[in-house]
């Protein structure tokens, strides 16, 4: 009787929306379509494509290591493969919060546990408080720890650490440095439940910029180091260090007792951030910088402490008292487990030429730089540079101007590791990528260290909008911090980022509707502006002006016919330009920072959006009018169908979505949707002409991806619980080429896209 039913339902959903469509769905009563199992990937880009603060390896497993980044979750290095693999992709859109990862362990006793501390935020960004995740396999699942308090893994001072740290003789044990003035915490089960040590009551005073939104809470206790000749199997270590963020005295704590008393230690440096302490054959060595990182530091040392006399010793490469050399702060630290008198540290932020990192073989008495200068502009490089699999960190520049050169060594380094188990691989964070090398002894022998891209796998981009227009490239991306990419093959990294103009962060894109090879562009960094694109993203022009008062890229938009352009920058009004951007009028009607769309079948309309008020043009961007319509939501994004003249859909955030067939001048509100982040369309399901829908919403009472292929009546579920991505609320679009094709604009998790199981998998 159940196979009956089961067949019936199926061949009622085959009869509406076509056998081909309903492969491997699950379906409800009547129209609505439940859910659909989708394979996901990320395009790829072949470098990372944002910060990453942390790397850390296992000291009992060979080749295990793991990675955290400041907002797009944390991986795994699988060694097999030479790449690293997403951990939390599985966090959902309502608890996007905790894909900041603000400091991250893995167990030196039992190598498959695994602990991360995940928050991003410790201010008014978020209600949501930081959590401990904690994993018995490397990572393929974990389980949660609400904690009473925010983490700050996209936060000030995120460069140091590690917060987290596990007893290496009783990994029951765990300590953790939180900020906002919550002192130090301790686990004694393995991370499930956690209390305040009391004892502990330097919680660190230092904040950056007081009174600041973003920058104006303490960074608290930034890292912990055991001595494990001081404790034995499943007996804790008795001293424990601390650092602290602190100029205002002592910053490095101990205790001899296993945690239940603590003090200063005596004869510390004082008027520096302790960045990184990493203790090493009796010896506690710590890099400090004049700022907590990663933007800042100006100044610094590395000291080292003997455990055994207490003797303090500044070991600098460039101590802070030689100020006509020392202008950058140190940051990243690592000694070498084979060989405890090898150290490496970093320049937490050498902005110009490069970045510096300095190598001892003697504890600290010498050191050498991995460049140094010869007869200016000529710099002496220990090493040779491959970036070969993301040729786009040259930002642009291929032909170096000395002594910078295309690709950096990097910035923001405080992720800095030797394998425990090889002296020669070493891997590196930067604000941009992953870069590794496994042949770091050669830097002792007189060779070049051959340094090359590292961050296969590693997808951190904040991806700000996507299109996927009916010709050419099927994906065209725009980027936070590396600009944006046309994606003609999603499997390749592509050969270089959008150039001429070079934006720092894409704002906006969007292509002509009945002429797909014009795209435009907005953006800024270092400069802001608007672009266009003749050849589908291949090559641009930059606008040879822009209205007055721009200060950042904003929202733009071309007409179906690719003749005028309409642009929202932020700072100045809503404006229009037919003849490429040379000039710009201002549009009336329509307030400055409203959203602005085209109608991708009628080239003469173009849409606004501002406050919950709709605005229509229908003289190609000249004036606008507000359109009647009621009761739409002030907080909301919205998108115009190709091939479909005056057809538009809102998604609201409250609100959920509303229709409009008419050019705006009236609404429809779905029933099925209780709020939607973003919506999009792709190529329509067999047997059907409209196009089909995607969205991140709430249907059903669920916040996930979906499909609809019958205009919103019905909705698939395409996300599952393993694959959620975070944020998905910027941008959505379907490709109007392959059915069921997703792309979807994550923060943190770069551009995934997903196509119905079986189809390509």
């Amino acid at each position: 009787m159940r196979s009956m039913r089961r067949a019936m339902l199926v061949a009622l959903a085959a009869a509406l929306f076509g056998s081909a469509a309903m492969a491997g769905v699950t379906a409800a009563a009547g129209s609505h379509v439940d859910r659909q199992p989708y394979a996901w990937h990320n395009a790829v880009t072949g470098g990372g494509g944002g910060y990453v603060p942390g790397i850390v390896f296992n000291t009992t497993q060979p080749g295990l290591a793991f990675a955290r980044t400041d907002i797009g979750g944390a991986y795994r290095w699988d060694p097999r493969t030479n790449s690293w693999v997403q951990l939390l992709a599985w966090v959902g859109p309502d608890d996007w919060n905790l894909s900041g990862v603000e400091s991250i362990a893995t167990d030196p006793v039992d190598p498959n546990r695994l602990v991360l501390a995940v928050g991003t935020y410790t201010n008014s960004f978020t209600s949501q408080n930081g959590a401990i995740l904690r994993s018995t396999d490397q990572g393929r699942t974990f389980k949660r720890t609400d904690l009473p308090f925010k983490n700050g893994g996209n936060m000030p001072g995120r460069s140091m650490g590690e917060r987290l740290a596990i007893d290496p003789n009783d990994d029951r044990v765990i300590y953790f440095g939180t900020r906002s003035g919550n002192g130090l915490w301790r686990s004694t089960d393995f991370g499930a439940t956690w209390s305040q040590v009391t004892s502990f009551t330097a919680v660190g005073d230092y904040v950056e910029l007081p009174g600041n939104i973003y920058a104006g809470d303490p960074d608290g206790v930034v890292w912990e180091a055991f001595d494990p000749s001081t404790g034995r199997r499943r007996h804790a270590s008795q001293t424990v260090y601390a650092g602290i963020a602190t100029k205002n005295g002592p910053s490095i704590f101990r205790s001899t007792d296993g945690g239940a008393t603590w003090a200063a230690v005596p004869g510390q440096p004082v008027g520096l951030l302790p960045h990184h302490g990493v203790w090493s054959n009796g010896s506690l060595y710590i890099s400090y910088s004049n700022g907590a990182g990663p933007f800042d530091g100006t100044s610094g040392d590395v000291w080292k402490l003997d455990g055994a006399t207490g003797v303090w010793t500044r070991i600098s490469p460039v101590p802070s008292t030689d100020t006509a050399n020392d202008f950058f702060g140190y940051g990243g630290l690592t000694v070498d487990a084979q060989h405890p008198g090898t150290i490496m540290v970093a320049a937490l932020n050498s902005w110009w030429p490069d970045t510096i990192f300095f190598r001892t073989t003697d504890g600290g008495a010498t050191w050498t730089r991995i460049w140094d200068w010869g007869a200016f502009p000529d710099r002496t490089l220990r090493y040779s540079m491959d970036a070969s699999s993301a040729p786009w960190l040259d930002f642009g520049v291929k032909v170096a101007t000395p002594p910078v050169p295309a690709v950096k060594l990097g910035w923001m380094v405080s992720a800095l590791a030797i394998d425990p188990f090889s002296s020669d691989h070493l891997f590196y964070g930067t604000g941009a990528t992953i870069f590794g090398t496994s042949d770091l002894t050669n830097w002792d022998r007189g060779t070049p260290v051959h340094i090359a891209v590292s961050a296969k796998g590693v997808e951190e981009t904040a991806v700000q909008d996507v299109i996927s227009p009916p010709a050419g490239a099927h994906l065209v991306s725009a980027l936070a911090d590396i600009g944006g990419f046309r994606h003609d093959d999603l499997t390749t990294t592509p050969p270089e980022m959008f150039t001429n103009p070079t934006f720092g962060t894409t704002t906006s894109l969007d292509f002509a509707g009945a002429r797909p090879d014009v795209i435009v562009r907005a953006g800024n960094g270092g400069t802001s502006g608007a672009a266009f694109s003749a050849d589908g993203g291949s090559t641009w022009t930059p606008a040879a002006s822009q209205p007055d008062g721009v200060n950042g890229g904003g929202m733009i938009a071309v007409s179906a016919d690719g003749a005028r352009t309409v642009w929202s920058p932020s700072g100045a009004a809503v404006s229009v330009s037919a003849d490429g951007g040379a000039t710009w009028t201002a549009s009336a009607g329509i307030p400055a920072g409203a959203q602005v769309r085209s109608d991708k079948a009628d080239a003469s309309r173009f849409y606004g959006l501002a406050n919950g008020t709709f605005f229509v043009s229908t003289d190609g961007g000249a004036t606008f009018a507000a359109s009647p319509a009621t009761g739409l939501p002030t907080s909301a994004k919205f998108s115009a169908v190709p091939g479909h003249a005056g057809d538009v859909w809102i998604a609201g955030d409250p609100g959920g979505m509303f229709h409009s067939t008419d050019g705006g001048m009236t609404f429809a509100k779905l029933a099925n949707v209780t709020m939607a982040d973003d919506v999009g369309f792709g190529k329509a399901a067999p047997r059907h002409s409209y196009p089909a829908i995607f969205t991140s919403a709430v249907v059903g009472g669920v916040h996930a991806l979906f499909r609809s292929d019958d205009a919103g009546a019905g909705w698939v579920r395409i996300s599952d619980d393993r694959h959620q991505f975070a944020s998905t609320n910027q941008a959505i679009t379907g490709d109007p080429r392959i059915f069921g094709r997703v792309y979807v604009a994550t923060n943190g998790f770069g551009i995934v896209y997903g196509d119905v199981r079986g189809d390509r998998d």
